[in-house]
């Protein structure tokens, strides 16, 4: 690996961060089937995890009127995530804060949703993300994740430039048999290929 490849690994999400911008796989319309899966017209308070620049709580909180719990890593993730808030005029609904996704700072059983969108891409240990939305989650309640991933087998260079922009992205089977130790209930597991061209005009539409 370059020291230039190196650097772009360590800053990749420093950069979007810096930016203002966030990424969900199959932009707009895949989060708003991701909501519709967590029966999000019944949910009262939701915790989006991974907020990015804050697109998901506002969007969540001003269209289902309920209250929407978003966390980051990132600091300046956060301080967008605010921003968005107030411009549009939806703080009472919403709180924002700095936490990890691998030890969520919230008591057991308590979000009656969660959702967490191009985020686990990057976590090396995916069943504790897992496990840690599932015991925040309410019995009876909803976790949603979308995430990318091969449709099949990578080429092991494919595999390797993915890593060296920090991911580490799984096939199919992998995400269906971690999802299957979750101990969820009812599990819906939809797999779609993004067209880039598609993918950008939704990213644009859903960012603004």
């Amino acid at each position: 690996m370059t020291a230039e490849n190196a650097e772009l690994k360590m800053t990749y999400l420093d950069l979007q961060a810096y930016a203002g911008v966030t990424k969900h796989m199959g932009g707009f319309e895949a989060t708003n089937e991701l909501l519709a899966l967590c029966h999000i017209k019944n949910a009262q308070e939701v915790l989006d995890v991974g907020c990015g620049i804050g697109l998901g709580p506002a969007y969540i909180a001003k269209t289902y009127g309920c209250r929407v719990v978003g966390v980051d890593i990132s600091e300046k993730m956060i301080e967008w995530s605010r921003q968005r808030a107030t411009q549009e005029g939806i703080e009472d609904r919403v709180e924002l804060r700095t936490a990890d996704v691998l030890d969520l700072p919230f008591e057991a059983d308590r979000f009656d949703v969660v959702i967490c969108e191009s985020v686990l891409a990057f976590i090396e240990d995916k069943p504790q993300a897992i496990r840690e939305c599932v015991r925040v989650v309410k019995p009876g309640g909803y976790v949603g994740l979308n995430e990318a991933l091969w449709i099949e087998e990578p080429p092991p260079e494919k595999a390797a430039q993915a890593r060296e922009w920090g991911t580490n992205i799984l096939t199919a089977e992998a995400w269906q048999a971690l999802w299957e130790g979750s101990g969820l209930q009812d599990r819906v597991v939809r797999t779609y290929q993004i067209d880039a061209r598609t993918e950008v005009k939704s990213r644009i539409r859903w960012i603004g």
